[in-house]
């Protein structure tokens, strides 16, 4: 039998039994010897004191412990009856659980939707293909790195010509207050 645990008392060790029952373990003479499985009684032997040979072979069969019961159904209902008539009463919905279920048909939306692109009314249709695009080009593919890509440079380069970097409000620094110190001296 398979998986049967087979375990040493004196030298804590342990084996489990392969595929086809055979097992193997380390011993030595007088140690009791535990077999165990799932849905089977335990068992034990002892190595006789008098066993002059240096291998022992040993056939074990469990025997089966499972005792079969009859089905029961436990409800917190009096009867069947109640039971089907509290499950099938409307009750209004809970605004929490309302929720839940928006979340969740917006994952739904959201895992239609391969490229994770929101394209709404108010998009540009050029900004939506460009996304698009990036998208579907490195599908399954590491980002594209912009660093060495010379049209983003251009790109970047016109907007600090243009004054899209530019900030709006620029204040000029004020020098810092210097408070001096009066020694105590001077203070009488």
């Amino acid at each position: 039998m398979p998986g049967v645990a087979v375990i040493s008392r004196k030298l804590h060790r342990g084996s489990i039994s392969e595929w086809s029952g055979i097992y193997s373990i380390t011993s030595t003479l007088g140690d009791t010897i535990f077999f165990r499985a799932l849905g089977f009684k335990r068992y034990h032997t002892i190595i006789p004191l008098t066993y002059e040979e240096r291998h022992c072979n040993v056939d074990i069969v469990l025997e089966v412990d499972t005792i079969q019961i009859k089905e029961i159904t436990i409800l917190p209902w009096k009867s069947y009856n109640e039971f089907i008539k509290e499950m099938t009463k409307e009750r209004p919905v809970d605004p929490i659980i309302e929720n839940m279920n928006d979340n969740i048909a917006s994952i739904y939306v959201a895992l239609a939707n391969p490229t994770g692109i929101r394209i709404s009314p108010e998009a540009g249709f050029r900004y939506a293909m460009e996304q698009n695009f990036s998208a579907m080009s490195t599908r399954n593919q590491y980002p594209i790195n912009n660093l060495l890509n010379p049209f983003a440079w251009a790109k970047f380069i016109s907007g600090i010509k243009n004054g899209l970097f530019k900030n709006q409000k620029f204040n000029k620094p004020v020098n810092a207050k210097v408070r001096k110190k009066i020694k105590k001296s001077e203070k009488k």
